[in-house]
């Protein structure tokens, strides 16, 4: 195809799945969503390869989403398909990890065939159960559990599915209104693709899409054959809510002839009792992120790019979990899936990858009464620490790396929920030394103001072990979690008391380089 061509579709492209992203982020209910950007968009073609992605996203949902269309496409007859449908799931092994991740896929047609899928993933405020926490035995006391149904059928909705969902969630309204918004950024894509193909004489995009992913593969695959081949090893460890250790062990194998990357974990800590085991596809997720991010950040994210990057789990790992292992917090593990990689890759690019840094960001749910007497329960909000110093540059610091979502603004938080925050502030010096000093965490203190009994659902994690600095850097500080002043270490949903305040500093990232 030529060049000229193929740039002005692919921003096109860009453009469809950018306005579906922007599409779904105005109409959704949750803050969680609409301000932190916990979300992911994908347009996929009639092979349910995905093509594009939006800019706003997480490499958790957008990896794994391009995953989860295949995957629900084979429990679906392609055939049996028609205008107005809609798909969804929530099924862990199929998208992105645990149940509070909805997927939702719309087939596009042009006249009656298939042209592509529009998906999306969004992390929803509430799926019943235990929530986002920790503390559940197994994963049917985790929440409601979607197998792959249709939500529309011919543009008409599921109402058994509909009545289902909404008796099993604390939060019906958000639920319904983040789910329309999902449904219409998806009716978006379908319009803007149809719109693109009407612009340029095209029956369909899979001329397009070939070049597309073909040509991003050949890329990826050309990055890899520069490096030396081999296997390189990294390690790193972290604590986990309980206060237990975890510990991710990566042999990177490069095969520079067939310009592969093989991730294997073999060697890292087993399945955990608590609800922070990862399933594969979210592992994969970040381990891909990892390898992209290092060696060919401005190539499109795509079906494509992602193939040559390969992963071995061995079983009764914490990054293989299988059923009925409990996930819902699998975000305290996943991410830091790609810190061992970066470690390993140190060997081999020193200069293109980054220290250790806070790792999984610091997710608060709170549940309880207001004044009237109403319930409410929150939608997860996060906090991040600091960022691992870079080759050439100082860690970020109080960023969400290597998750990407945004911090909820506090005025959001007490305009919508009975909570008032005491502070909200970088907490100077966290970072750890180097020749680029890391990032620096933050300190962050809130309580509530119902004068009622609450509920704390809280994961946080490095409260003993520190981000490792990187070729001499030195380590970050660890975070600290209190209660009314006393360090405390808390696992999952605790009942709190009217007064009770929470003071919370995340841990600041590693240092790069001897200083």
């Amino acid at each position: 195809m030529d060049g000229v061509e193929l740039q002005i579709l692919w921003s096109n492209l860009i453009g469809i799945v950018s306005e579906q992203a922007r599409a779904l982020q105005r109409i959704a209910f949750s803050p969680i969503v609409r301000e932190a950007g916990d979300l992911a968009n994908g347009l996929f073609d009639a092979r349910a390869r995905m093509v594009a992605q939006a800019v706003t996203g997480t490499p958790g949902h957008i990896n794994s989403l391009a995953a989860a269309a295949g995957n629900l496409l084979q429990h679906v007859d392609e055939g049996s398909l028609r205008p107005g449908d809609v798909l969804i799931t929530n099924d862990p092994w199929m998208s992105a990890g645990h149940f509070f991740d909805i997927t939702v896929l719309s087939p596009i047609f042009r006249g009656d065939r298939i042209i592509g899928y529009a998906g999306s993933t969004i992390h929803h405020t509430d799926i019943g159960g235990y929530g986002i926490g920790s503390g559940a035995r197994d994963i049917h006391e985790e929440g409601l559990w979607i197998p792959v149904l249709k939500l529309y059928e011919e543009g008409k909705p599921n109402h058994t599915l509909f009545e289902m969902i909404k008796r099993n969630v604390r939060t019906p309204d958000a639920l319904m209104g983040d789910l329309g918004a999902q449904v219409s950024s998806g009716m978006i894509a379908a319009q803007r693709l149809n719109a693109l193909c009407d612009r340029y004489g095209l029956d369909d995009i899979e001329a397009l899409s070939d070049e597309i992913i073909d040509r991003s593969e050949a890329a990826t695959r050309e990055s890899i054959r520069k490096l030396p081949g081999g296997t390189y090893h990294g390690e790193s460890s972290f604590d986990v809510p309980g206060g237990d250790i975890v510990t991710l062990k990566t042999a990177v194998i490069i095969d520079a002839d067939k310009g592969e990357i093989t991730i294997d974990f073999a060697g890292s800590s087993g399945r955990s009792a608590r609800g922070i085991n990862v399933v594969p596809a979210y592992t994969q997720a970040y381990a891909t992120f990892a390898v992209r991010s290092t060696l060919n950040p401005d190539l499109p994210n795509n079906a494509g790019s992602l193939s040559p990057i390969k992963l071995k789990l061995p079983e009764d790992c914490i990054v293989n979990a299988t059923y009925p292992s409990p996930v819902n917090a699998r975000h305290v593990v996943g991410m830091y899936v790609p810190f061992p990689i970066l470690n390993a890759l140190a060997e081999v690019v020193p200069g293109e990858v980054v220290a250790e840094g806070s790792g999984a960001v610091w997710t608060i749910q709170i549940q309880g009464r207001d004044e009237t007497g109403r319930a409410f329960t929150s939608s997860m909000f996060n906090y991040s620490g600091g960022m691992g110093a870079r080759a050439g540059k100082p860690g970020l610091s109080a960023i969400c790396y290597p998750t990407g979502v945004s911090a909820v603004p506090v005025e959001v938080l007490e305009a919508a929920y009975p909570i008032v925050f005491s502070c909200k502030e970088l907490e100077r010096g966290t970072g750890g030394k180097g020749a680029q000093p890391g990032g620096d965490g933050q300190r962050i203190g809130f309580s509530m103001r119902t004068g009622q009994p609450w509920l704390l659902n809280t994961v946080p994690s490095r409260l003993k072990a520190s981000p490792q600095g990187l070729l001499g850097g030195e380590a970050g500080a660890a975070g600290r979690f209190e209660v009314n002043g006393v360090p405390t270490i808390l696992s999952g949903k605790t009942d709190m008391k009217p007064d009770d305040a929470i003071l919370m500093v995340t841990p600041g990232g590693g240092g790069f380089g001897k200083a």
